[in-house]
């Protein structure tokens, strides 16, 4: 299991898309979702075949969160300058967890 932290907190248990069929996928199909995804190596996202809004961080090669944006079904993001990873959670879960721009993460 892997746990994403912040300032050595656990903020919750993070699956990572870690293969191109993997964040292909990503959160799609799915009508609810407890934890975070982490998408490496994306900068972008979109959420057709979405079934509820998505949080979204967008973090740099360090991990720190560099934009944070809360995205409903059938849209899609711009890619964000600078950013190497993305994190998804349901809507609702970065407030929960306090996250915010400037946040350094890590996963254990």
């Amino acid at each position: 299991m892997t746990w994403l932290l912040r300032d050595g907190d656990v903020l919750a248990t993070v699956d990572v898309a870690d293969t191109f069929r993997l964040r292909s996928k990503g959160l799609l199909g799915r009508t609810g979702y407890e934890g975070a995804m982490l998408l490496p190596r994306t900068r972008s996202i979109h959420t057709v075949g979405m079934h509820f809004p998505i949080d979204v961080a967008f973090c740099d090669a360090d991990f720190v969160v560099r934009d944070v944006a809360r995205v409903r079904p059938m849209r899609m993001t711009l890619p964000r300058r600078r950013c190497r990873s993305v994190i998804e959670a349901e809507a609702g879960a970065f407030e929960r967890w306090g996250l915010a721009v400037g946040d350094r993460l890590e996963l254990r």
